[in-house]
């Protein structure tokens, strides 16, 4: 039932908080209207119940105002389920303000018993139309106490008597008694709207707020995508000597057999099947050194997967290798446990790049950098990454994560290497410490969340 009344198709956000109650109270008076007036005729009718009739004129204008205020009921209603709330809510107030003037004028005001319909009315104009409809409303009711007094003159100057004074009274104590009720519907409405205007209003800022930072968040994300990429390119710079010192080995092994075509030609078949098989493997290690720096390098959103850091790191020994060149000796310490992880792989790459350029440009001649992976716990993987370079001050340190805080030479750092490896890390649910000390190097521990295997 709730559902039913509350689907109504009405814009207005407390128009339709306000329908589903209004469409139960008319349908209340639209069925309580006639059944109430065929109980009550019928029992005065049958003799069940004496009452004095009232005048024919005042009867006739009660049964047909009974029957208008039925039909605006309904009519009413049908018009807030069809979205037309507003004009619905003024047909029926203005049918009962037109029915409250006949039976008014008709039954005179020192026949009126207790009405509760004007303040019915106040009511529903004040807290349902707002005020400029709740102003309006007292002040027809106001007319229509005035028209009474006015046809009470009018029906006793004409019978040749004197009008009362107490209706005079009574009419009086009515208006007073409603305004006093229209005045505080009024500042009760007006409160209550000025509270929603203003919740309104901070809903809005708080939308457009939400915005801004949905905007700011996503230009962000962008922005680190873009920074994430430079860094994985600044990486492939690094790398680039030892590329294409690959590269000449593998352009050895093609030409050095290119060049002995003839002499492998006078050998038959078999001689030239052997060569052709080296320039093979040498043409796929190619490919795959260029294929490993294309993935590498790409600018792509992050993919986690699980995966061995043990794997991993057997797999980034060449690249390492290449990175440090023949000074700094390179080692690994994986043990035989599994390690896997859930982090993005080239990702997992470019912080182990990052932090082995930092540890090379920190070792002046010949050195060590040890990378040591292990379980630590039942939760976590600890990978250490250790150089015997030159280390860094206790101030140095402090700052060592704060992005574009170098202390290289202009053009040869961009202090972005470490921030980056702490963004990367933390986002794959792990933590970086950084311990230093001048002369014995540094020492960076990264923690990562252990996972099930694939």
């Amino acid at each position: 039932m709730q559902r039913w009344l509350s689907d109504i198709p009405v814009q207005d956000p407390v128009d339709r908080r306000n329908a589903p109650f209004l469409q139960v109270l008319l349908i209340f008076l639209g069925v309580f209207i006639p059944l109430n007036k065929s109980l009550y005729l019928y029992a005065v009718l049958s003799g069940r119940w004496s009452a004095d009739l009232p005048p024919r004129s005042a009867m006739l204008a009660d049964l047909t105002t009974d029957v208008l205020m039925t039909s605006a009921a309904w009519a009413c209603v049908w018009l807030i389920r069809t979205g037309r709330f507003r004009r619905g809510m003024h047909l029926f107030l203005g049918v009962v303000l037109l029915s409250m003037a006949v039976i008014y004028t008709a039954t005179g005001m020192l026949g009126l018993r207790f009405d509760p319909m004007p303040m019915i009315l106040l009511a529903l104009a004040g807290l349902v139309l707002g005020r400029r409809t709740l102003w309006i409303t007292y002040a027809t009711c106001v007319a229509i106490l005035a028209a009474t007094l006015l046809a009470d003159y009018l029906r006793a100057t004409l019978g040749g008597g004197a009008a009362s004074v107490a209706g005079v009274g009574k009419a009086v104590s009515l208006a007073g008694i409603w305004l006093i009720i229209a005045i505080a519907l009024d500042r009760t409405v007006a409160a209550l709207r000025n509270s929603l205007e203003e919740s309104n209003a901070r809903g809005r800022e708080l939308e457009l707020a939400y915005s801004r930072l949905q905007e700011e968040v996503a230009e962000r994300e962008r922005t680190r995508e873009q920074l994430i990429h430079a860094q994985k390119m600044e990486a492939v710079g690094r790398l680039a000597s030892g590329v294409a010192h690959d590269f000449n080995n593998v352009l050895g092994i093609v030409l050095g057999q290119a060049g002995q075509r003839e002499r492998l030609a006078d050998k038959g078949a078999p001689a030239l099947y052997g060569a052709l098989e080296d320039v093979e493997l040498a043409a796929k290690r190619g490919l795959a050194i260029s294929r490993k720096l294309l993935n590498f390098s790409r600018q792509d959103v992050a993919r986690p997967q699980v995966f061995d850091v043990r794997v991993s790191l057997g797999e980034l020994s060449p690249m390492l290798k290449q990175l440090f060149g023949g000074r700094v000796q390179l080692q690994l310490d994986c043990g035989e446990d599994a390690l896997p992880v859930r982090m993005d792989a080239d990702r997992f790459g470019l912080v182990i790049l990052n932090i082995a350029a930092n540890a090379r440009d920190a070792i002046p001649g010949t050195g060590i950098f040890l990378v040591k992976a292990e379980r630590e716990g039942d939760a976590w993987v600890s990978l250490t990454l250790q150089d015997d370079g030159h280390g860094m001050t206790e101030a140095i340190r402090a700052r060592a994560f704060d992005p574009f805080f170098t202390t290289k030479p202009v053009g040869l750092g961009t202090g972005l290497g470490l921030p980056v490896v702490m963004d990367m890390v933390l986002e794959a649910g792990g933590s970086v410490e950084l311990a230093a000390r001048q002369p014995q190097g540094s020492t960076v521990k990264i923690l990562l969340p252990l996972v099930s295997p694939p």
